[in-house]
């Protein structure tokens, strides 16, 4: 529900503020002319809040242990033998 209220006839803040606290939207007025709008402030999201069904959109996955497997391309970096030979120490100089 919106108030409106006239400055000149204000009477006192806690008043208002009542009236704010009860989720009423106010307009605060000066000649017939709204010159602000005061509401009750939006509930605030924390970052670490979970909003659940948020990829809901996406649909159910295909493969749900796609991230439990090894990485293919993971495990032939690691067999590779190319690069080995670069990384060994060098034999002491006789």
């Amino acid at each position: 529900m919106t108030i409106r209220i006239d400055i000149g006839e204000l009477t006192t803040l806690a008043e208002l503020l009542a009236h704010i606290e009860a989720g009423e939207e106010v307009l605060l007025a000066r000649g017939g002319e709204t010159i602000a709008i005061v509401r009750p402030p939006e509930p605030s999201v924390k970052p670490g809040d979970r909003i659940p069904g948020l990829l809901s959109y996406l649909g159910p996955m295909e493969d749900p242990d796609v991230f439990f497997r090894p990485d293919p391309e993971f495990i032939e970096l690691a067999e590779s033998r190319d690069e080995d030979d670069f990384y060994r120490p060098l034999p002491p100089d006789e």
